[in-house]
């Protein structure tokens, strides 16, 4: 199955390293958006107005939360 997969992260992030390297190591392509540009993480904020911590994931258009939040979410799949 193909996933439309969006990573809101910021530099120095070792979850969202840890995030992207999930996704790396299953194949799957993904879209990183760097919220330290300000218009990012305004449209992060629009579209997950609770966004406090980095990363915010989105897989086909569904927020899944953070790192933990992809972990299970895999686990479920």
């Amino acid at each position: 199955m193909e996933y439309d997969v969006e990573i809101y992260s910021k530099s120095n992030c070792s979850f969202c390293d840890k995030a992207k390297l999930l996704f790396k190591s299953k194949n799957i392509v993904f879209k990183d958006y760097n919220t330290e540009e300000p218009n990012i993480l305004s449209e992060l904020l629009q579209r997950n107005p609770n966004a406090r911590t980095m990363p915010q994931i989105f897989i086909n258009s569904e927020h899944i939360g953070g790192y933990q939040d992809l972990v299970v979410w895999f686990e479920s799949k």
